[in-house]
């Protein structure tokens, strides 16, 4: 069975939000037909306590974009963002939600940040999603959503180092891109590790449900 796993469509993630990806609200709509190309679809979703150590505003006469360092290793400082329980961590209005078979909680440790849909960034905690997969008998997954430089990238490298056979639905992501070529690294990097680039098209285009 394939997966969709949408990454981070939250309104901290869009236009108007702390943290904003630049169009990341055009990828919604793809978001809502691709969920009913598949019978399973995962919504990752940041849920950040107050006090997360990578939010800028913990650490006295820092900056977002600082860099500092945390338990495992360096940490880019950022505004707050999808704190639990408030309308910057809930996912885009526009977003269909009924067709979610599981929304999968990550950033909760205060002291690490998480960026994957599968693990935090040290790799010290799992999300609990590999053993839902496993236990659903997922052999392929799809990545979509924002930000392709980061959330979005790091899913799809677990994904691959976890044995799945992972995709990127390139038109259905929108990156940070705070350096340039951000966002060409990252799609590169994530060629090398074998994810497979596709895109929307072609996925709505198929017969059936994955």
């Amino acid at each position: 069975m394939n997966a969709l796993i949408l990454v981070d469509l939250q309104n901290d993630f869009l236009p108007g939000g702390a943290l904003p990806v630049p169009h990341g609200d055009a990828v919604i709509p793809l978001a809502n037909q691709l969920q009913g190309r598949f019978k399973l679809v995962v919504a990752a979703q940041d849920w950040h306590p107050p006090n997360h150590r990578n939010f800028a505003t913990q650490h006295p006469d820092k900056r977002p974009g600082d860099v500092i360092l945390l338990r495992r290793g360096p940490q880019i400082l950022r505004p707050v963002h999808c704190v639990q329980h408030t309308r910057g961590a809930e996912f885009a209005p526009g977003l269909i939600l009924s067709r979610v078979n599981k929304i999968v909680h990550k950033g909760t440790d205060p002291e690490l940040d998480s960026y994957s849909a599968f693990f935090d960034q040290g790799h010290e905690q799992a999300t609990g999603l590999h053993d839902y997969f496993r236990d659903k008998r997922v052999t392929g997954v799809f990545v979509m959503g924002v930000a392709t430089d980061a959330g979005v990238k790091f899913t799809a490298l677990d994904a691959v180092a976890l044995g799945f056979k992972a995709h990127l639905v390139a038109d259905a992501c929108r990156g940070l891109n705070l350096q340039p070529g951000d966002v060409a690294g990252a799609i590169e990097e994530m060629k090398k590790a074998g994810v497979r680039l596709v895109q929307s098209q072609d996925l709505l285009a198929q017969p059936g449900r994955s």
